[in-house]
């Protein structure tokens, strides 16, 4: 047997900050070399962060990300170095340079290039055509990258079957609900199937809509887990492998698998690299990592989503419309923990419909936070918008136009509060609001973050309740979380008088945006064929708004945006 020393350098780059990234990546370099280790493998384009997107359509950013190559190089004296970065050719390509001891080794071009979701690489990628396997120190390594190791016919495989013992896999992996395990028992799969133990490295961070959660891990060639990374936080994670440390012979069966893996205008490449490998090193202990439950997983996702997009776009504070509703008060709590109570204030806008318990409530949860709130009433404002609309609004039954103009107020102070103290607005609506439209264009849908968008407001609900468990007090009052939703734009009003209740609009709506079911599955799940309709007919409704709506953090498998595109115009029906 053969043990080499890997370091998985779990670490949160910003998109188009190159200096930056690379004094990072170098920082993670010798942190590596101090402990030991023999390669540091960095995440999937860490030099440029991910998705870099159309910054990729500018030929000086390319250029650029190739010659800090250079930076890394001087780096990576006594160590070896896998990292991320733009590679250019006869197009461009997601790669992985090899780089060992002051020299640059070897580049990998992704093959697998995925255009679903969030991921639209093939508008920028050109596919990789090599599929290369270096022998370090009498160990057969593989090197591929993220969408490469999902396909179980893909570079993987075609390496597995080629000698490789140890697979070195770059990701740049967002997170949803559910997806790490995911990710691990596809990959403890592949493992088991190419008989080769597996180093998936993963991003860590915030970019625009994306959480990506890290967790990296080592499995071996028999898919146990040899190590687990944090969650949600960067880190250096140095993990002892063990492997045959032999050449695999390849049977002839093998040979026949590969002829139909490898197309005819690919290669597989053999190579021998100089591993300088640390004498006398310490034995690494193993480390336990937390599970975190559901709700403890989303609520990191939310608060690192919140806190790298303030702080990468350079606010100085967030402001917050504060309702004493539940969603404001989730949020409040989100932007708190995630930078900082100085940094968050708030902004209470009664009006002649707001209750006295909202009052109570708003104020009682800021004082709670230790956050400042300012009370600003809306009432002159609206008297003077009706009394300006009256002559045009004469003779016309008071409706949803003088219910928004109150929000739309409220919009308004809040960005003038932005604009006078550079604050970003985070918007408080959540996604079954979103979904169905309730909300009001400019007014509490204007801001620049939208925090919960992708919650749904039951799940809105237990991430209160396990906020309050883990403070161990009402943090957030209770009353908070044991009202009737309302928005009180109008007197004694209720969300259920437009809205069918929470717990069934929530199911209807993940059975018809994330599942795809139809009309007809949908109403196999219970639901009332009429309120069904209404439903899917809000939904498909409000493309409009959710156009106009602020970026938000994605934690569903599919959430608005770049996951869902819909035509405004749309004359299907689904029902």
């Amino acid at each position: 047997m053969k043990k080499i020393r890997v370091a998985l350098a779990q670490i949160n780059p910003t998109v188009g900050d190159l200096p930056g990234n690379i004094k990072k990546i170098i920082s993670y370099i010798r942190r590596a070399k101090r402990a030991g280790a023999d390669i540091v493998v960095f995440p999937e384009l860490s030099v440029t962060g991910y998705p870099p997107e159309d910054l990729l359509l500018k030929p000086h950013f390319i250029e650029q990300n190739i010659g800090l190559l250079d930076k890394i190089i001087k780096a990576s004296k006594d160590i070896t170095v896998i990292v991320g970065y733009v590679d250019r050719n006869d197009g461009i390509y997601n790669s992985a340079a090899l780089i060992s001891d002051g020299r640059l080794v070897d580049v990998y071009h992704k093959k697998e290039l995925p255009n679903y979701s969030v991921f639209d690489e093939y508008r920028y990628f050109r596919a990789g055509r090599r599929y290369p396997v270096y022998n370090m120190a009498g160990i057969n390594i593989g090197i591929n990258i993220c969408e490469d190791i999902w396909s179980d016919t893909g570079p993987a495989k075609v390496q597995a079957l080629s000698g490789a013992e140890l697979i070195l896999n770059l990701n740049a992996s967002p997170y949803y609900m559910g997806k790490a395990a995911f990710r691990e028992s596809l990959v403890r799969l592949r493992s088991l199937e190419c008989k080769a133990a597996i180093v998936y490295v993963n991003m860590v961070g915030g970019q625009d809509e994306l959480v990506f959660d890290g967790g990296s891990f080592v499995t071996d060639a028999k898919g146990n887990f040899l190590a687990r990374g944090n969650r949600f936080i960067e880190e250096l994670l140095i993990v002892d492998i063990e492997v045959n440390g032999r050449k695999q012979e390849t049977t002839q069966r093998g040979r026949r698998e590969l002829k139909t893996l490898v197309a005819l205008d690919e290669t597989v490449d053999k190579m021998k690299v100089n591993l300088r490998r640390t004498k006398g090193k310490s034995v690494i202990k193993k480390k336990r990592v937390k599970d975190l439950c559901k709700e403890e997983k989303v609520y990191n996702a939310l608060l690192l989503g919140t806190k790298d997009y303030v702080s990468k776009n350079g606010f100085r504070g967030v402001i917050i419309g504060m309702s004493g509703g539940v969603d404001s008060a989730l949020t409040a709590n989100i932007a708190v923990d995630a930078l900082g109570r100085e940094n968050v204030h708030g902004l209470f806008m009664p009006s002649r419909f707001t209750s006295k318990e909202s009052r109570e409530d708003a104020l009682g949860h800021a004082k709670n936070l230790g956050i400042k709130i300012v009370t600003v009433p809306i009432e002159n404002i609206f008297k003077s918008y009706m009394k300006t609309l009256s002559p045009h609004f004469r003779g016309k039954k008071s409706g949803i136009a003088e219910e928004n103009l109150q929000a739309r107020t409220r919009g308004n102070i809040l960005m003038a509060f932005s604009n006078k103290f550079g604050w970003l607005v985070l918007t408080t609506g959540n996604k079954s609001e979103m979904s169905v439209g309730y909300a009001t264009l400019y007014g509490d849908m204007a801001g620049g973050f939208a925090v919960i968008k992708d919650v749904p407001k039951t799940l809105v609900y237990e991430l209160c309740e396990w906020k309050n468990r883990k403070e161990g007090r009402e943090l957030i009052p209770g009353r908070i979380l044991r009202k009737e939703p309302t928005a009180e734009l109008r007197a004694d009003q209720k969300d259920t008088d437009s809205l069918p209740p929470y717990p069934i609009l929530d199911p209807i709506l993940k059975a018809y945006v994330e599942d795809d079911k139809s009309f007809e599955e949908i109403l196999k799940l219970g639901c009332e064929p009429e309120c069904a309709q209404k439903v899917v007919s809000m939904i498909d409704r409000s493309e409009y708004k959710r156009r106009q709506a602020p970026p938000g953090i994605k934690i569903t498998p599919r959430a608005f945006g770049k996951d869902r595109r819909f035509p405004i115009t749309n004359k299907y029906k689904s029902y």
